[in-house]
């Protein structure tokens, strides 16, 4: 039993052992090709790189894996565009936050060291103050309401243009679910969030947010969020079911605690220098390319999430715990409101969004 116990300890060791290498080497990667691609951008080199046949290389950065929706979307993407303009552009997509995280891919992409990169709202505020009222709790009644308003494309292309000044566009959404709570820890009521370290999304409103509830908000990039469980650097985090299989974050977080706090959408962002670029049949060739991306990743999406909750509770053992959400509603319930005092540019979006909401609350009483 000595024996046993000892070869299982040392194998955890070398297993930890691994992560962390591999972890240093993926940053290494990411640094050097991203040091690579602003060398490239400052030298006046963007859209120079090309094979042999001289194709414009078309790069897209994103953090999710090979298998999750959103990659699997932008191989749409990449095929539609690729079947009718394949003799002048070769899309490649790079994983797993190669590129870097989100908000050094939108530098990245400001800069054209690279063309397009899938990114939260979070991550957009910065640049353009509407994209706030995403992180606003409770803000879509149901994801029905939260659909409609994203698949509309007229009212939602005047949002997308208003990030031209920093020198980028949206070009389409990507569903990413709803968000909730997991933990090292069950949570049942908004009193078991106090004092816990949770990680948000790198937003003021989000941390905000996550302060109404009581736990002390920890703002970090995703992909630090396994490491840092793990290593007791935080409680837990939020996100959609996934984020336990795709990402693994349910080996160390066995509770997962169905609050849904926010259904917050992932975007598709091309530097805007590259869009208006395009020729005008280009330019509709990526944008049907996009909007069928889309499509692509809200079917997968519906079929991972089943498939992530089988796998986390039947494989690594997650607790899913249904909770009184209007309990974790009350906790944050003058958000919304110190939210719209303070920021005047998400108050259009805000009034259509509660529009679209009361028409699916009607329609859930006929």
């Amino acid at each position: 039993m000595f024996h046993a116990k000892a070869d299982t300890d040392r194998d955890a060791g070398n297993h930890r052992k691994e992560l962390v290498f591999m972890k240093n080497m993926k940053k290494m990667c990411a640094a050097l090709l991203s040091a690579g691609l602003a060398f490239a951008a400052a030298s006046g080199l963007t859209g120079c790189g090309s094979l042999n046949d001289g194709k414009r290389i078309v790069r897209i950065s994103h953090a999710q894996s090979e298998t999750h929706p959103e990659h699997l979307g932008l191989l749409k993407f990449k095929e539609y565009i690729e079947e009718r303009l394949g003799d002048k552009y070769e899309i490649q997509i790079y994983p797993n936050e190669l590129l870097g995280g989100a908000q050094k891919a939108i530098e990245l992409t400001q800069t054209g060291a690279i063309d397009f990169v899938v990114a939260g709202t979070a991550n957009l505020e910065n640049f353009a103050d509407v994209y706030e009222v995403f992180s606003m709790p409770y803000l879509f009644t149901s994801e029905g309401a939260y659909h409609e308003v994203m698949n509309d494309t007229d009212y939602m292309e005047a949002v997308y243009e208003s990030t031209n000044e920093a020198g980028f566009r949206v070009l389409t959404w990507y569903n990413a679910g709803t968000r909730s709570f997991y933990a090292k820890k069950a949570i049942h009521t908004p009193d078991d969030l106090k004092g816990l370290k949770m990680r948000v999304q790198q937003s003021p409103a989000s941390v905000n947010m996550a302060n109404a509830f009581g736990a002390a908000a920890s703002p970090m990039s995703f992909g630090e969020v396994y490491t840092a469980i793990q290593q007791g650097v935080i409680d837990g985090a939020e996100n959609n079911e996934l984020a336990l299989t795709n990402n693994k974050h349910g080996e160390v977080a066995k509770y997962y605690s169905y609050n849904m706090h926010q259904m917050v959408p992932d975007m598709l962002i091309g530097n805007l220098k590259f869009l208006e670029g395009l020729s005008e049949e280009e330019y509709g060739i990526f944008r049907d390319a996009a909007l069928l991306s889309t499509e692509e990743e809200m079917v997968y999406w519906d079929e991972q999430v089943e498939e992530a909750k089988a796998i986390a509770k039947d494989q690594m053992g997650v607790e899913f715990i249904d909770v009184d959400v209007q309990a974790f509603k009350d906790k944050v319930s003058t958000v919304q409101q110190d939210m719209l005092d303070e920021n005047e540019s998400i108050r259009d979006l805000y009034d259509h969004i509660q529009q679209v909401n009361e028409k699916y609350a009607t329609e859930g009483e006929s």
